[in-house]
């Protein structure tokens, strides 16, 4: 069978077809079609099935892109991620699309924040958006899942969301300095900077959402402290949103520590990854902590699927073969 599709604006061809038409061998592994360019239209060749597949997506990421308010954020990995859903189901292909690229018994109902940029930031799951609503209406919550998920950006923008909006006063963010596999040995400098690398990914995170300027003036005044775990004994936070990041890498000792930090009008997101625990075996814990908490009104866990990967697609692949190789390992 052939047929063609033709987008109606440049620019999403240009999301979907990538420059120079580079993302042309994606789809065309993914739906098993061949796709041939002609100016913003697309013919494509293959089986019945497949072309029909292929021609129902375009169509439906066409309506999508015209509903969306922020056209220049929309990229090659929100098409994979809408499309995989709708192949998974959980998107009916016949039911109409919102503008968040979802069908109409999920759609994100409000913005997380609008960064420096302009660019507005939403939940693009179902789990994401839980766990927002649960650090507005929560004391503290946990997040636990897999890499991509996330866990550490949509706390910060929701704590940098907070901080705008005069609901806390500061952020305090943390993690453990340990080290990934590795021995880094002596690191050089004052103690900033050799803190500083197990801290630079709640930077990226910052910079992403309020800029570097900001950032830098607000840890200037103290508005935001960053810091590892070690430096939160015997401190009392209110008024603060209180992040603690790779939480798996934290004894229960130091959690116990950690979250008994908490003081008057504040808010704390605990995230972490069981599966990439660099403590020694037995150390870490966070399942434990969860396990213990659980049920304690004020404190909700939200769990994580690789279904909520929004990072690169390949991401999700690498994860769901690490995941189907440890159990063929524990069964044998």
């Amino acid at each position: 069978m052939e047929t063609s599709f033709t987008f109606s604006e440049d620019g999403l061809y240009e999301v979907v077809c990538g420059i120079g038409d580079s993302n042309l061998p994606h789809w065309e592994s993914k739906f098993l079609v061949k796709l041939i360019p002609r100016g913003r239209s697309l013919i494509i060749r293959g089986e019945d099935e497949n072309v029909l597949a292929v021609e129902n997506n375009f169509a439906k990421i066409e309506e999508n892109y015209r509903k969306r308010p922020d056209k220049s954020g929309f990229s090659i990995f929100d098409l994979d991620y809408f499309i995989q859903k709708r192949s998974n189901g959980r998107v009916n292909s016949s039911e109409p699309h919102s503008s968040s690229g979802f069908s109409n018994d999920w759609s994100p109902k409000d913005k997380v924040v609008v960064t420096y940029k302009g660019k507005p930031i939403f939940p693009k799951t179902k789990n994401q958006e839980d766990f927002i609503e649960s650090l507005k209406k929560n004391h503290i919550t946990f997040a636990m899942g897999p890499a991509g998920t996330g866990k550490t950006f949509l706390s910060i923008a929701t704590a940098c969301r907070m901080m705008q909006t005069g609901e806390v006063e500061r952020l305090v963010l943390t993690r453990p300095a340990v080290e990934a596999g590795e021995n880094l040995g002596f690191l050089p400098g004052d103690l900033a900077q050799k803190i500083n690398p197990y801290l630079r990914p709640i930077y990226d995170a910052l910079h992403e959402c309020i800029g570097f300027e900001k950032t830098s003036d607000y840890i200037s005044v103290n508005k935001i402290e960053i810091a590892p775990i070690a430096f939160m004994r015997g401190r009392t936070l209110s008024n603060s949103f209180i992040i603690l990041d790779e939480a798996q890498n934290c004894t229960l000792p130091q959690l116990k520590m950690f979250l008994t930090r908490f003081g008057k009008n504040s808010k704390m997101a605990v995230s972490g990854d069981a599966t990439q625990i660099d403590l020694a075996r037995g150390k870490s814990g966070l399942e434990r902590t969860v396990h213990k908490l659980g049920g304690i009104s004020g404190i909700e866990t939200i769990f994580f699927g690789r279904e909520d990967i929004t990072r690169h697609p390949i991401v999700e692949a690498i994860v769901r073969r690490f995941e189907e190789s440890e159990s063929l390992f524990e069964n044998r």
